[in-house]
């Protein structure tokens, strides 16, 4: 008898062995086509990322065209829309940019040849061993001479670079036409896949799209801060067009490669070549310590804010995004510090009971 159970208790641990060796495989072969999905999406990422900003942003006038468009239509009008809000500005700085930075090359080529710069060294005999230090050490109309070579090169280079990046604005734009079009059916899918319950997976979605939104709202909003403050500036410096370059200073803030230094640092140059040192200085030093630290500091407080984050963790998640993720980090680099404690809360209630409860 005793035998007989011995058997029966080896053969059911070998049944567990063997269910415990399939749920391995399995698991291992689950795990392997995920990775290579990942890896397959990978390249993808920014313009999903993009996508999905877009997606959330534009859903309540999105919303609107539906109650009288068929969903395809609405989806192709929204998209249409959207790409005239975004496109449109946008091709607006780049043309400005690239004019201004062209007549400043030539504009500064044409100061070193005529003999301006060192007329202007010359009217300040209190540079005394600097301008000595600089006529031993460099030879500035050969300097600036090769300065429209390298910012050739530079344009090269960026033509080659916003190449990719038109890439990615269309295929972001394809990928938007369907997160309208069929968002339904996607959180149907999420939800049924998902490894948390209903609930659990609707607060994440919920915590996905506030973060969204709260990154937009502090990116815009310092944006607009760094635009009036920069115009503001341009306006007391006698700068033509202060509003213009304010908005310009506004917009290019909100690229997370650029920012407002693209417009002030060469403005305090053209002061510098204008023998307007105190006015350079002055716009230097706003620009570098107080337009500078509202991006660096009022921006994580703002988006800290709107995701119950503390500022820390807020700045970490752009910083450390950006290092990550490039551009589409300063997306994903909130989503994943504002989703973090969100699914250690969830593991938290299955583990055990919650004691403040």
């Amino acid at each position: 008898m005793n035998e007989e159970l011995e058997a029966a208790a080896l053969v059911e641990q070998d049944q567990n062995l063997s269910i415990d060796v399939f749920v391995l495989a399995r698991l291992a072969v689950t795990l392997a086509f995920l990775s290579a999905a990942i890896l397959i999406s990978a390249p993808f990422l920014p313009a999903l990322t993009w996508a999905l900003v877009l997606a959330v942003v534009f859903i309540a006038p999105h919303r609107v065209l539906e109650r009288f468009l068929p969903p395809s239509l609405a989806a192709g009008v929204s998209m249409l829309i959207v790409g005239l809000v975004i496109v449109g500005p946008l091709l607006l700085v780049i043309e400005r940019l690239v004019s201004e930075a062209a007549a400043g090359v030539d504009y500064v080529q044409k100061t070193v040849q005529q003999g301006d710069w060192q007329t202007m060294l010359d009217a300040h005999p209190w540079l005394g061993r600097f301008q000595n230090w600089i006529a031993r050490r460099f030879d500035l109309q050969a300097t600036f001479s090769q300065l429209g070579a390298f910012v050739t090169n530079m344009t090269a280079n960026f033509l080659r670079a916003s190449t990719g990046q038109i890439i990615t604005t269309l295929l972001a734009f394809y990928l938007l036409f369907f997160f309208l079009r069929d968002r339904a059916v996607a959180l149907q899918t999420l939800a049924r896949l998902s490894p948390f319950s209903n609930i659990e997976t609707g607060r994440i979605i919920v915590r996905v799209r506030d973060t969204i939104n709260a990154i937009l709202f502090g990116t815009l909003a310092v944006s607009a801060l760094q635009g009036l403050l920069g115009g503001l500036m341009f306006w007391v410096l006698d700068f033509n067009s202060p509003v213009l370059w304010g908005l310009i200073m506004g917009l290019v803030s909100i690229v997370p490669v650029l920012g407002s230094f693209v417009i002030w640092i060469p403005a305090t140059i053209y002061l510098l070549i204008e023998d307007r040192w105190v006015e350079a200085i002055i716009l230097g030093l706003w620009g570098g310590v107080v337009i500078s630290s509202i991006d660096n500091l009022v921006r994580p407080l703002l988006i800290g804010d709107s995701m119950r984050l503390h500022t820390v963790p807020a700045f970490i998640a752009m910083l450390g995004g950006l290092q990550l993720f490039g551009p589409s980090g300063i997306v994903l680099g909130p989503i994943v510090m504002a989703l973090s404690p969100l699914l250690l809360e969830f593991w938290r209630r299955r583990v055990g009971p919650d004691e403040s409860s």
